[in-house]
């Protein structure tokens, strides 16, 4: 039996592309606008690409998306079949081998085991140009529950061990927001020096 490298999310995932929302697009959006047009931007744990993939292609950013889930990438391939995908589970990715101006990861942290999320935090920061910014979903307060649609267990560190993870990283914290559906998001920006 080989183990499932989506965490569940190939066997839920018509169910998350039926039900994918806008929440978040705007907080997005606001922090896309912080990046050099037209830059590189990696999105982890990009699902289909909707909505935030899309806006970002549409603003002209060159977009990678790394998802572990075969439906999902091939969800993301067939609306954007010139931009970068690869099917891999972000802590096992090389992210293309490469430095973005940007990267994000938008309802990915929280599903991670706590380890990985730091170990993920830390590959970001790294794979961020100097100058590049990062955003990243999961809930203020440190709390685990069930994912809705996988079942899987969940876990947000919260807010203070996600801003000293940033900093422990080599990143700057730069800000927190929260998206009109109550998700909070955290950005960090890699020193140019």
């Amino acid at each position: 039996m080989t183990r499932d490298r989506s965490n569940g999310w190939d066997a839920v995932a018509a169910g998350f592309l039926a039900a994918r929302t806008p929440v978040g697009l705007g907080v997005v959006r606001r922090w896309a606008a912080s990046l050099p047009p037209g830059c590189a931007v990696l999105d982890l744990g990009a699902g289909s690409g909707e909505p935030l993939a899309a806006a970002l292609i549409a603003e002209g950013f060159d977009l990678h998306a790394v998802d572990a889930s075969p439906a999902m990438v091939a969800a993301f391939r067939e609306r954007f079949p010139d931009a970068a995908a690869a099917c891999e589970p972000v802590e096992a990715s090389a992210f293309f081998g490469r430095t973005f101006g940007g990267i994000l990861a938008v309802g990915l942290i929280f599903l991670l085991p706590t380890d990985v999320q730091r170990d993920v935090i830390a590959r970001a920061a790294t794979a961020l140009r100097p100058g590049g910014r990062l955003i990243f979903s999961a809930p203020s307060q440190a709390c685990s529950w069930n994912d809705v649609l996988t079942g899987r267990r969940s876990v947000s560190l919260g807010a203070e061990r996600y801003r000293d993870l940033l900093v422990r990283a080599g990143l700057i914290p730069t800000g927190e927001d929260t998206d009109r559906g109550g998700n909070h998001y955290y950005t960090a920006l890699r020193p140019s020096g």
